[in-house]
């Protein structure tokens, strides 16, 4: 993959190349159209796939803000046509990666060393390269070191990029004004905190402290070689999940990988109440003998306890069935408003609730089997379905809490790594259940 020599960082110059961006979209609409004119009904793959191309290939070389919001929707495969999908899903770990003498010099400027001063190797050729830095391998005496470093400007155009980025979002994948605008404020909280890589290394490290699951492994963190843009930590070793499955592991290995992820995630939310919210198939390393490593802590969601309290207990079917309870629900995360019609409130009520007893297909019974592709289709059909009620379609305000964003998608990201691992998991290995039962018991509710 060519190098890039520098990434444009001037508000002028992200600017244009956004502008240039929407107006190679417009012209490929003109070509559709005009091939719709003359042959009649006519398909739009190749449309898609010109916009895919061209959208991804300007926003990999602007990095970023706005490659991460074409990385996080590549994770809602529910959201977008096949071809953005595939090309936006490069953006985890396979982003045209910028020139070595360029990485050298912000490594020095941030830690006051040259890379020859620290390491005794130090690889320019980039080992994965993403939407906010790029990872290096280095080597001091018998130690391997993962060296992440950030893009030039990356933290400081966020709230611009996200700006110029709205009528490409507005006009390709469907969004209106209202949804959008929650959507870009809870986004723009997280990749501020994702360009502070002292604050990740403090979470890794805390994270990993708490975690007790055999197989399951973390990096060490070097503060003294890390600082707000560069992130020193050990090398893990491993396979990206693509290169994985190649290697065509056993049943009982997928089986293992997706039991350890399905743990880790399940200890977050229950006992932690905070998520590593940033399950792309770019931040975990799968090794042959069924090991994983997660790496990456830069996005993480804390859950508050009222909403964890509300919010999970939806997958208790007693609970999500409980009328009483339902409404307090609803009306608290926004679902539902007062001053909506009783149609309106039914249509909106029935398609969250439909949908939530779908999500908590796994958490049912005391096994799910991840190998069933029809589950994952019917997430993403009842997904388009939802598009048919007016009021989502078009909706005349935001509907649903922030804090649902982050949360969803990390489900979705999980759901579908365990789809491409097909693996049979334990689903209730912990009980988690009571508390929330005992929540609206306490209540006088159940």
């Amino acid at each position: 993959m060519k190098e890039q020599e520098k990434i444009i960082s001037s508000k002028f110059g992200r600017g244009a190349k956004f502008i240039a961006t929407g107006a190679k979209v417009g012209g490929n609409y003109l070509k559709y159209y005009a091939k719709k004119t003359i042959n009649g009904e006519t398909d739009k793959s190749e449309l898609h796939q010109n916009n895919a191309e061209d959208i991804y290939d300007s926003l990999s070389q602007l990095k970023g803000s706005a490659l991460k919001v074409a990385q996080m929707l590549s994770m809602d495969k529910n959201m977008l046509p096949r071809a953005y999908q595939d090309r936006f899903m490069m953006s985890q770990y396979q982003a045209p990666p910028l020139s070595g003498p360029l990485v050298v010099k912000t490594f020095q400027k941030e830690i006051g060393k040259s890379v020859d001063d620290i390491f005794d190797i130090f690889e320019m050729k980039s080992f994965a390269a993403a939407s906010i830095g790029q990872v290096h391998k280095a080597k001091k005496d018998n130690d391997v070191f993962a060296v992440k470093i950030q893009y030039p400007g990356v933290g400081t155009s966020i709230q611009s990029d996200l700006k110029m980025i709205k009528p490409i979002a507005l006009r390709m994948f469907g969004f209106t004004e209202v949804e959008l605008a929650k959507y870009m404020r809870e986004v723009e909280d997280k990749l501020m905190e994702e360009t502070d890589y002292t604050l990740e290394a403090k979470r890794g490290a805390e994270i990993a402290n708490k975690v007790n699951i055999e197989g399951l492994y973390f990096p060490t963190y070097y503060p003294e070689l890390s600082s707000k843009k560069v992130l020193t930590m050990q090398w893990l070793g491993g396979y990206h999940l693509k290169d994985f499955l190649k290697l065509n592991p056993s049943q009982k290995i997928r089986d293992d990988i997706g039991q350890k992820l399905w743990d880790f995630y399940q200890f977050q939310v229950h006992e932690l109440q905070q998520i590593h919210a940033d399950p792309h198939p770019g931040n975990f390393l799968f090794k042959e003998d069924g090991s994983a490593g997660v790496i990456d802590f830069g996005c993480i969601k804390v859950i508050p306890e009222d909403f964890y309290c509300y919010y999970f207990s939806l997958l208790i079917p007693e609970i999500r069935k409980n009328q009483a309870i339902r409404e307090i629900i609803l009306y608290d995360h926004e679902i539902i408003f007062k001053e909506d019609s009783n149609q309106v409130k039914d249509e909106i009520e029935k398609a969250f609730i439909d949908m939530t007893a779908l999500l908590s297909r796994p958490f049912q019974s005391k096994t799910f089997n991840f190998n069933d592709d029809n589950y994952l289709d019917e997430i993403y059909k009842m997904g388009e379905s939802l598009q048919d009620i007016s009021e989502i379609k078009k909706p005349t305000k935001a509907r649903g809490s922030k804090h649902a964003l982050y949360i969803n998608r990390t489900y979705f990201g999980l759901y579908n790594i365990l789809g491409d691992l097909k693996a049979n998991i334990h689903t209730q290995r912990k009980p988690w259940r009571k508390p929330l039962l005992d929540f609206w018991k306490e209540k006088n509710l159940l």
